[in-house]
């Protein structure tokens, strides 16, 4: 049972910054495949990136592509979320999750595991 617990988000003006992290408890973390979701009010959970456990892959999607980074450090169990240029519309809840596989990393009923979400607010 791999937990997840993220911080980082808060209130933030347009055209500001936030770094997300996930901290994992698991050991394996390595060989997890791990990604980021967001859900607005309203409106269902959608896919922001993803990195694969070998950092060999990288995915983003195109409404974040150029403005956020995804990274993720082995050694401390960490993903992070780098997020620049913040836009209204990035106002959503975010969650990290663990995936033992990275077939469809874009998709959330691939991820195994599900932190409890960190809210980000950005005013316009």
């Amino acid at each position: 049972q791999v937990q997840l617990v993220e911080s980082g988000g808060g209130l933030v003006q347009a055209g500001g910054s936030l770094r997300l992290s996930c901290a994992a408890s698991d050991r394996t973390f390595s060989n997890y495949h791990m990604g980021w979701f967001r859900q607005a009010p309203g409106k269902n959970r959608e896919f922001v990136s993803a990195i694969s456990a070998s950092r060999l892959t990288i995915l983003y999607d195109d409404s974040v592509k150029g403005r956020f980074t995804i990274s993720r450090d082995n050694a401390r169990k960490t993903v992070s979320l780098q997020m620049n240029n913040l836009k209204p519309e990035d106002t959503a809840v975010y969650y990290c999750a663990a995936s033992s596989r990275f077939l469809s990393p874009r998709v959330e009923n691939q991820y195994n595991y599900w932190g409890q979400g960190t809210q980000v607010t950005v005013s316009s």
